[in-house]
């Protein structure tokens, strides 16, 4: 697969770098460009991820890092089977626990729920770090929520954690599963309140809490840019051809109070 000249391999995390050591000068570097295409398309192009992952794969099979990014890559890609295979083998390898909660829900997207929550109860759990264990509660929840235990899922996300007023990293995407569960049962005023403190701790955009508040407040976004486009077909325009009315997005729905009746993760959470 053809590799931008402005990647060198350099780019890649000096851990990964320093387990490339083990091989030839220049099939490390190969491997190292591979891996950089990796982490550069798996967000937006995990297909393109994956295929430059099996690449890497096939060049240095042995290395750990390499285990590991196509098992990141398959898990983008939603190949349960072949990520959780990769995962396995990088955990033989390293003997880390920090993959425990990925294998867990490539478990899930086998459909097998029920061996999820046996490996959120295994004691490779308590080795994890905080982040970690953050993880594999989200992933139980959903396992819970894929069993129809919807009250289960609710008690699995209650933790010291979710009680926190600090903001972590996992803060966000934790008060976005509680909320949504909460949704779930029909507990909307809960839900909206939860919504609300994912929101505030959401500083990267990383869940569409926003966008589910609003929806539980009736608010409804539209783009005035089709809405003038739709004008200009019926001939509603302006005298100069443009629609009378400017700006980007305008916000419709109800001004009253907010609504009072009330989850990779796959992802999955």
């Amino acid at each position: 697969m053809p590799i931008p000249e402005d990647v060198t391999g350099d780019e890649i995390d000096k851990d990964v770098r320093q387990e490339l050591q083990s091989l030839p000068k220049t099939l490390a570097e190969d491997v190292a460009r591979n891996l950089v295409m990796v982490a550069r398309l798996i967000d937006e192009d995990p297909e393109g991820a994956y295929g430059y992952s099996r690449v890497a794969l096939r060049l240095a099979s042995r290395v750990a890092a390499v285990r590991e990014a196509a098992g990141f890559a398959a898990y983008a890609s939603q190949k349960y089977s072949e990520a959780l295979a990769e995962f396995r083998a990088a955990r033989r390898m390293t003997g880390n626990v920090e993959l425990w909660p990925l294998m867990a829900d490539c478990e899930r997207g086998l459909g097998r729920p029920e061996k999820t929550l046996d490996m959120a109860g295994a004691p490779e759990v308590h080795k994890l770090d905080k982040a970690g264990q953050v993880e594999m509660r989200l992933v139980a929840a959903g396992a819970r929520r894929d069993l129809g235990q919807l009250e289960a899922a609710i008690v699995t996300l209650q933790s010291p954690e979710l009680a926190s007023g600090s903001v972590q990293p996992w803060t966000a995407r934790l008060r976005y599963a509680y909320a949504d569960a909460l949704l779930a049962v029909g507990r909307e005023s809960e839900a909206r309140e939860w919504f609300a403190k994912a929101v505030e701790a959401d500083r990267d955009g990383s869940t569409d809490a926003s966008d589910r508040l609003a929806e539980l407040d009736g608010v409804e976004f539209t783009d005035a840019l089709d809405e003038n486009d739709e004008n200009d077909e019926n001939g509603e325009d302006g005298e100069d051809g443009e629609s009378s009315e400017n700006g980007q997005n305008e916000v419709k729905g109800e001004s009253g109070d907010a609504a009072t009746s009330d989850a990779d993760t796959s992802d999955k959470d």
